[in-house]
């Protein structure tokens, strides 16, 4: 068996008291009762917008740039160039009101009175439910570049992690139940995939649904094959079965023509899902003798009871336009991936620290 490798899920969380300092207007559209009773303002925004703040003095120099470097990092397995965040700066004076409540934060000061070393801290829930925040606190701003420059990645990474577990969220409350019952019946998985998927494909070992739109089209596809040994788990190996797999059930337009993956763009990487080993390939997808092609992203998993692998994939189609959302809509929806005898478990947490 791969190794299993899990992540850690420490939490920093402080949760704000309102009392009635807030209007009921804003009480009545923004907030909910949990189940102590206690009020706590959600959070708003778009997903993958961030509100960065920090002194202008910073953010017009070359601390500035590297923030902007960072959280503007191209969306990997894309074919072409789309920034990971949209960035809004503002001041620590103008930081009050409804910029608080933002989904996503990242607060950065530089101040040799109150810290010894460059680090990233994070923080949930600062200001409202479903906030992430991060700090980035330095006592020099040539030490706070060195380790943005040391630790590539890891704003956009986290970010990017909170938003997945957002989406995955919403997915199960909004769903398309005919699929969801279809991979029940066949696989006995639990995946929830978006309540526009009303088309669908169902062979042995392969299941197919899509929601046909003319622009945006979206697809995601499950299939299974025995499990060997720990081999299976790498990239060669699974872009070689997903070719098989695929070449089979997915033709293209013309007599001959068939989906392959782009080998010379894909990457390959090993995570975990509900703590066990989980391989993800994301890259591009062409159709062999035809025109069409796009972005896709693969889950890979051990059913262990049943001694087979359960792939979940999604791909995207929409040539022209650009790709980020439905791709990351798509891989929110492996998100929600229970292989048989995990319906029960509740849902992982996304990993809330910042490596130093």
């Amino acid at each position: 068996m791969p190794a299993q490798k899990l992540i850690d899920m420490k939490t920093s969380i402080l949760m704000p008291i309102w009392g009635f300092l807030l209007s009921m207007t804003l009480v009545s559209c923004n907030f909910f009762s949990s189940s102590s009773g206690s009020m706590a303002v959600r959070a708003a925004g778009a997903p993958y917008e961030v509100v960065v703040v920090a002194d202008h003095s910073l953010w017009n120099d070359a601390v500035g740039s590297k923030l902007k470097d960072e959280l503007q990092r191209s969306v990997p397995g894309l074919p072409q160039d789309e920034p990971s965040m949209r960035i809004t700066h503002v001041g620590p004076a103008d930081f009050n009101g409804m910029l608080t409540y933002v989904r996503n934060i990242l607060m950065v000061e530089v101040d040799p009175s109150r810290y010894t070393k460059a680090s990233l801290n994070t923080e949930r829930d600062r200001w409202s439910s479903g906030q992430a925040v991060i700090h980035a606190t330095s006592p020099e701003k040539e030490m706070l570049l060195e380790y943005l420059e040391q630790h590539p990645g890891q704003l956009v990474d986290y970010y990017t992690r909170i938003e997945m577990s957002r989406m995955a969220q919403v997915l199960r409350k909004t769903h398309s139940t005919r699929t969801e019952n279809k991979l029940k019946e066949k696989f006995g998985i639990v995946l929830y995939v978006p309540d526009e998927f009303g088309s669908y494909k169902d062979t042995t070992d392969f299941f197919w649904s899509s929601n046909n739109a003319n622009t945006g089209r979206m697809d995601i596809v499950v299939y299974t094959f025995p499990y060997t040994d720990e081999r299976t788990f790498t990239k060669e190996y699974l872009i070689a079965r997903r070719d098989s797999i695929l070449g089979v059930h997915i033709p293209g337009s013309f007599p001959g023509s068939r989906m392959a993956t782009d080998t010379d763009r894909v990457s390959y990487t090993a995570t975990a899902q509900r703590g066990k080993y989980c391989g993800v390939l994301r890259g591009l997808w062409q159709m062999e003798g035809d025109m069409m092609g796009g972005p896709f992203v693969s889950y890979a998993r051990v059913d262990e009871a049943r001694n087979r692998v359960i792939v979940a994939e999604g791909f995207v189609y929409s040539p022209e336009t650009d790709k980020r959302a439905y791709i990351r809509r798509l891989e929110g929806s492996l998100h929600t991936l229970l292989l048989p005898g995990e319906a029960d478990a509740q849902e992982e947490q996304p990993k809330t620290e910042v490596n130093e």
